[in-house]
């Protein structure tokens, strides 16, 4: 077998009953020396691992199992750094595991027994992006629209494939890309029938590799029928919403009375978005997730905390706080224009400037 170095990224595909013949002999002995070595020529040819498996063999895909790289030998490497039996077999115990079971619960697809593998996945409550995901059909043409990033984040963590997802305010249709990609249906709202249109035009062009249902419906999120709307595609209720509401009057996105941008006064938001929550809830599955995306505002001289005055009107309707995640995204296109502007004004009024947003993540 010729063996080659290979980066840290590269699979690895190993014969499954091999792998499970060693691992079972090294879990019937209780000799730590013999197991060591066991593991050690495992770890060996895994390093310089090269496509056709590590015993020149060439099985069927369904008779393989996959590793990362990495994650593979930085198991082996735990287990050789053991110094007792009992934790040298409690590791191989879980390698097999790993290899032969697939352990995932109610709200997502993560294999709880290869939890190591999903690096992409964000479980701090600070998240610091350095760029907007533009990949794919994700486009930067609605001013105010949120990163895919969170969308993909949330889907990923709180849905599985194939589960339903509700955006009452979908705007450019981040949510729904992020649905097409990771295989999720989802419905989006929009009052705008000018943005309405436009995002259903993007959306229906975007691939749809897992062909699932992404609608975008014009309407008022505090009068859509909800529970109608679902029944005519076949569900009842859905497994996550997503919110990202105008931060009050920071931005005013029409002249529409129904808007939230033109509520009259902060109390006014927070109770219309209140409603929109109460309206949804009964279509949200319970124990499943909402997800509300939004940022405070300063208004002469005063910090007004959107964000909590929002969280204690969602907690008043039964919800459970899981979350509060802080995400900082510096460079848009605002900030990078106006970044010497604020500087001067906070130095002036004496205030701090706020770069964040919350994503508050509640449970039904």
């Amino acid at each position: 077998m010729t063996t080659n170095n290979l980066d840290d990224d590269t699979d690895i595909i190993l014969e499954r009953a091999v792998l499970l013949d060693l691992l079972d002999a090294c879990l019937a002995s209780n000799d730590l020396e013999i197991v060591r070595d066991q593991i050690g020529e495992l770890r060996a040819r895994a390093g310089v691992w090269e496509p056709g498996g590590i015993w020149d063999t060439a099985p069927t895909e369904e008779a393989c199992v996959t590793f990362p790289r990495d994650v593979l030998l930085a198991d082996l490497d735990q287990i050789l750094a053991t110094r007792t039996l009992q934790r040298t077999h409690y590791y191989i115990a879980r390698l097999r595991k790993a290899a032969v079971e697939v352990r995932s619960g109610k709200i997502n697809d993560i294999n709880l027994n290869r939890w190591k593998e999903y690096d992409e996945i964000i479980t701090d409550s600070l998240w610091v992006m350095e760029r907007r995901d533009s990949s794919g059909a994700h486009k930067a043409w609605y001013w105010g629209n949120f990163i895919p990033q969170i969308p993909h984040q949330m889907l990923l963590r709180y849905t599985k494939r194939g589960d339903w997802v509700l955006d009452t305010f979908v705007g450019s249709g981040t949510t729904l890309l992020e649905c097409l990609r990771l295989g999720r249906n989802g419905i989006g709202i929009e009052l705008n029938a000018d943005i309405a249109a436009r995002t259903r035009e993007l959306v229906a062009t975007a691939p749809n590799p897992h062909d699932i249902v992404a609608d975008v419906v014009e309407g008022d999120s505090r009068a859509v029928d909800y529970a109608a709307l679902l029944a005519e595609r076949g569900v009842a209720q859905v497994q996550l919403v997503l919110m990202h509401p105008p931060y009050h009057d920071i931005i005013r996105f029409s002249e529409d009375e129904r808007d939230l941008s033109n509520a009259a006064s902060v109390d006014a938001f927070v109770t219309q978005f209140a409603e929109i929550v109460a309206r949804v809830t009964p279509v949200l599955e319970r124990g499943r997730y909402l997800a509300i995306v939004i940022g405070d505002k300063y208004v002469k001289g005063e910090w007004i905390p959107l964000g909590f005055y929002l969280m204690q009107a969602v907690q008043a309707q039964g919800y459970t706080l899981k979350s509060i995640i802080v995400k900082n995204f510096d460079e848009t296109r605002a900030k990078r224009e106006q970044k010497e502007l604020w500087r001067y004004r906070a130095l002036v009024g004496g205030f701090y400037i706020f770069k964040h947003e919350y994503i508050l993540l509640f449970q039904r």
